[in-house]
């Protein structure tokens, strides 16, 4: 995946109507924490091979098993087919957040570093904002 240049709100047209209001409260309790300077739209063959794309925020820098070393964002907000899912690169000692705050964040379902959820209202989001404040601080610290 790459950076693009696009703008929220023109990403924002392009996604289906139904689901504006819910990647606009997503990215708003993001905004609220990384600042929207702090934003941009990332596009392209995501893991798996599906080609995706996902609203980042906060770069940081990480060398993969490959040692190469790339730029990623730390906080993602993706709308899929069916759900949505938050991607969250932060971790505690070895774990990723994610993992870490599993049994709290509502009746979502758990990848390694990703929440995903059909309704908004299937995320426990203060938890969801406890998790971003977190990664927050981690770029700070990149």
């Amino acid at each position: 995946m790459e950076r693009t240049n696009k703008r929220f709100d023109d990403y924002l047209q392009q996604i289906p109507e139904q689901s504006r209001a819910t990647i606009q409260t997503l990215n708003q309790i993001v905004v609220d924490i990384f600042g929207e300077s702090e934003r941009s739209i990332w596009e392209g063959t995501f893991w798996g091979g599906s080609e995706q794309t996902i609203i980042g925020y906060g770069d940081f820098k990480y060398k993969r098993s490959d040692k190469k070393q790339v730029e990623w964002f730390m906080v993602g907000v993706a709308l899929q087919k069916n759900y949505y899912s938050y991607y969250i690169n932060a971790i505690d000692g070895k774990q990723y957040l994610v993992k870490k705050y599993a049994g709290k964040l509502g009746k979502v379902r758990i990848g390694a570093s990703s929440i995903s959820f059909k309704k908004i209202e299937d995320l426990n989001i203060e938890t969801m904002k406890e998790i971003i404040q977190i990664a927050y601080a981690q770029t700070l610290n990149t």
